[in-house]
């Protein structure tokens, strides 16, 4: 496949912690195939009007987690090819791993805890719900505790890329395209 041809019916799902490059990934591959990138939470925060972080202090993680099905559902029974950078604890909520994995490919982007503390600390935590509030010595901790809490999900994906260095060459070389 060519450099920005557009694939008609692609839907490709990354998945993995905060910090471990959905988004930056994502857009970068969005581009070069030439489809839709779609961002999860940006979705939740354009039809609520309000940032993440406002969302779960005033209406809790759960009506959060709902919305985020919600739009991960409509997504996933769309007939547009996407590049989704989805949350990181979308795949352990309901059946969303199983709805991301019958729709599309998935890609879970295993970064290592402490490269992902490098990258989070260069970032503003009180747009990171639940990281916000951490000391920046307890961030290492915190991330190993939601690594644990969501991998078993996590490792339900199509595809593992396993490093500090995940890249979109890397991305594209196991899509086959």
């Amino acid at each position: 496949m060519e450099k920005g041809t557009p694939l008609s019916t692609t839907r490709i799902y990354l998945i993995g912690l905060p910090g471990s490059g959905k988004s930056t990934l994502g857009k970068e591959l969005a581009a070069n195939l030439n489809i839709l990138f779609v961002d999860l939470d940006a979705e939740i925060e354009k039809e609520t009007g309000k940032k993440i972080a406002a969302i779960f202090k005033d209406h809790g993680e759960f009506f959060f987690r709902q919305r985020e099905s919600e739009h991960l559902r409509k997504w996933a029974s769309s007939t547009e090819a996407f590049v989704m950078a989805t949350g990181g604890g979308t795949p352990a909520y309901f059946d969303n791993m199983e709805l991301i994995n019958g729709s599309g490919k998935s890609i879970f982007l295993d970064v290592p805890a402490s490269e992902i503390v490098r990258r989070i600390r260069s970032t503003e935590l009180s747009e990171r719900p639940l990281l916000d509030h951490r000391h920046q010595d307890e961030l290492k901790d915190q991330i190993e505790l939601m690594r644990s809490r969501r991998i078993n999900f996590y490792r339900q994906a199509h595809t593992v890329l396993l490093g500090e260095g995940i890249t979109l060459e890397k991305i594209t070389e196991q899509l086959n395209f």
